[in-house]
């Protein structure tokens, strides 16, 4: 996913005994919703785990304020580099606990050649075949940080009011404008078949034609910014990336399900979980509150404020009463 070229600014330092963060720090947390587990032994571990991309640094950190919050000795292993080298942590059991993404387990490391549009039926089919790998699949959150279409906000009205991926359809040839990067635009469930979905065709010059003049092929960050300002009148976008609320975007619906689930998930070792189960209930209550809307917000503090993703993961736990401060 494109959010992944969005590198943490903590480096990690590679030794004998495997990966140790070099900037590891988060706040102290005090029980707020999440108490206290009762009768947790004094030791108890946990080791969380996070990709080096602004989301997977903010979710990290959420889940090791959670854990201290319920009691636990926290490893914080959050900013290592790529997502198989998280899989293999989790895989191995060197880790206990990661927020992953339900489209990158299904593709990536599951290697399905198609992902599955509904979110619930893409959840429960990487839960099912990672039981076998020792992992356990928590409850989804609703964020689903996948592909879609974003137009400037002040546009809207001017193209008709457009709100759905079908409306484009709708629109005169020449105001079905397209910014995409080069992945997208030559990726086999990318752009072509897109359009092939809704009814559209790349190259085309009829009333259903998308002239590949209207086509612009940009660098991943350009095209947010190229769409704000009007080159185009849809740019290729991530759901919960932070420059969709910053630069005004609206995000159009994907109406015909054309783009795999990417909702993120807690995946917790069935060893762990099974030692200690009061950890499903510390994590179920966090996910439905990490909506799309709300990692854009979290993720646009850390990339357009510059602020440190565990002081903005603090502040939003806090905010949202599951922890206090000290």
């Amino acid at each position: 996913m494109a959010a992944a070229a969005v590198a943490g600014a903590s480096a990690l330092v590679l030794t004998g005994c495997g990966l140790q963060p070099a900037a590891s720090f988060v706040p102290g947390a005090a029980p707020g919703s999440i108490q206290r587990i009762e009768d947790l032994p004094d030791g108890a571990a946990l080791t969380v785990t996070s990709k080096n991309f602004t989301e997977q640094l903010v979710l990290g950190k959420i889940a090791v304020l959670a854990a201290k919050a319920a009691g636990f000795d926290v490893t914080d292993e959050t900013n290592v580099p790529g997502s198989v080298a998280v899989r293999e942590l989790m895989t191995s059991h060197s880790a206990d606990f990661t927020y992953e993404y339900t489209g990158t387990a299904w593709l990536t490391f599951m290697a399905h050649e198609q992902g599955i549009p509904d979110k619930t039926e893409q959840w429960q089919a990487v839960k099912d075949e990672d039981a076998g790998n020792g992992l356990t699949w928590l409850e989804p959150a609703p964020m689903n940080n996948t592909y879609a279409f974003a137009v400037r906000d002040e546009a809207v009205s001017e193209l008709d009011d457009v709100q759905t991926l079908s409306d484009i359809t709708k629109l005169p040839v020449d105001q079905r404008t397209f910014c995409v990067e080069s992945e997208f635009n030559s990726r086999a469930d990318g752009f072509k078949p897109m359009l092939e979905k809704y009814g559209l065709e790349l190259g085309g010059s009829g009333e259903n034609g998308v002239p590949t003049s209207n086509v612009s092929i940009l660098d991943t960050g350009t095209v947010y910014t190229a769409t704000d300002r009007g080159k185009c009148n849809f740019g290729e976008v991530f759901t919960t990336d932070g420059r969709i609320k910053s630069l005004g975007l609206t995000v159009l619906e994907d109406d015909r399900g054309f783009f795999p689930a990417y909702n993120v998930a807690p995946v917790i070792d069935s060893e762990t979980l099974e030692e200690y189960p009061q950890l499903r209930d510390v994590y179920d209550q966090i996910s439905p509150e990490l909506t799309d809307e709300a990692l854009q917000e979290l993720n646009r503090q850390v990339d357009v404020e510059g602020r440190e993703p565990a002081d903005v993961a603090f502040d939003w736990m806090v905010d949202e009463g599951f922890i206090t401060a000290p």
